[in-house]
């Protein structure tokens, strides 16, 4: 285990131990962060298409009409 995996499970050890009204504090306090807010969208949106099947830049941009 990194480094950043131990501090990482020690956070979530935590967090888990909380109260519902801790945790949804946490969350308030997190999403209210513009930078935070931002890095945890972002991270959702790689996580949710993590499966999903590659395809080309070119192919993108094909879908999208945008001419390169």
């Amino acid at each position: 285990m990194s480094a950043a995996q131990a501090t990482a499970e020690v956070f979530v050890t935590a967090f888990k131990s909380l109260k519902r009204r801790e945790r949804e504090a946490v969350f308030e306090r997190l999403l209210a962060d513009d930078e935070l807010s931002e890095d945890i969208a972002d991270t959702l949106a790689l996580e949710a298409r993590r499966h999903q099947q590659r395809q080309s830049f070119r192919q993108t941009l094909k879908e999208l009409n945008v001419r390169a």
